[in-house]
């Protein structure tokens, strides 16, 4: 138990080492790697060049293929979001669901994790195996079965509906259910925790729920970290969710609201607004992910994700 502390403080100790510290032994390997890597970013950058460039041009020209316009147009940015005066109420739908997706997710599968990592009861591992079976069933596959339920499903006349259909209900409810890929990697993280640590807590007349949420869980920062970032990028970027459940226009997220530039110029699509529009809307996620990297990638590195 004492080399897998040691081990991890090494870990912990690399990812917080400056770059210009760490010393690196080129091979051919390795070069061979960081020219696919740096293939693989040109690959995914020029896209969001591309948005940019967009944006910037003048509406009658966005699709003239120059990568450098004659007139950066900065306008777009606030016309893009001047054809609806609904855009407020769908910056706060959009923020509502993804606050409350990543609570669930988080609290959901930290839970779990702590069950699968340190409990023992019968058919745990059996069980687990069950969970990450479940990450084979294509999400696309259960469509169908979860809008028929959520259709039957009563409301109580949430947001005035007598089901879940056309409320938040089916967008912020199942991430309290938990993710199997995110107790995957929360229960990597958690085992690596000495059981000495919990035991001790127990001497003391502590429940599981104390050692889970006073002691385990703030070690399993990196990890939260990590999974609060998936559950955000992938709750504010949610556009079939949103589609399939909600119909009234107030209800709408940013996602739907892009889709509106496909009728604000009479049916024919302004690009420059909707890239302008579009890199908005990202702009959260990529402050997010910028804030908080360091513990998304030591949490990656220590669950034995990052290739070490």
């Amino acid at each position: 138990m004492a080399t897998t502390v040691e081990q991890l403080n090494e870990t912990r100790a690399i990812v917080d080492q400056p770059a210009s510290h760490r010393r690196y032994k080129w091979s051919v390997g390795r070069v061979l790697a960081f020219m696919a890597l740096l293939l693989m970013t040109f690959l995914f950058i020029v896209p969001f060049l591309w948005m940019i460039s967009t944006s910037l041009k003048d509406a009658r020209v966005a699709s003239d293929g120059k990568w450098i316009p004659d007139e950066f147009v900065w306008s777009n940015y606030t016309e893009a979001f001047s054809f609806n005066d609904l855009w407020g109420q769908w910056w706060l739908n959009t923020i509502i669901i993804t606050v409350i997706s990543v609570i669930g997710g988080v609290v959901s599968t930290s839970l779990v994790a702590y069950s699968f990592a340190r409990l023992r009861w019968p058919g745990r591992d059996t069980v687990f195996s069950l969970v990450l079976a479940t990450m084979m069933l294509p999400g696309i596959v259960v469509l169908i079965p979860q809008y028929i339920l959520f259709s039957k499903l009563p409301a109580f006349g949430f947001q005035g509906s007598d089901n879940w259909i056309n409320t938040f209900l089916p967008l912020v409810v199942p991430p309290f259910t938990g993710s199997a890929f995110y107790i995957f990697l929360m229960r990597q993280f958690m085992r690596g925790i000495p059981m000495e640590i919990s035991e001790a807590a127990k001497i003391d007349g502590a429940s599981e729920l104390r050692i889970w949420g006073q002691i385990v869980l703030p070690l399993t920062k990196p990890a939260v970290a990590a999974i609060a970032i998936f559950t955000f990028q992938g709750a504010w970027e949610d556009f079939m969710g949103p589609l399939l459940y909600l119909q009234s226009e107030k209800l709408y997220t940013l996602q739907l609201g892009l889709r509106q530039f496909e009728f604000a110029a009479g049916g024919s699509v302004n690009w420059a607004w909707l890239m302008a529009g579009s890199l908005v809307i990202m702009l959260p996620v990529l402050v997010i992910f910028l804030i908080f990297q360091r513990f998304f990638i030591e949490g990656v590195t220590l669950t034995g994700m990052g290739g070490r």
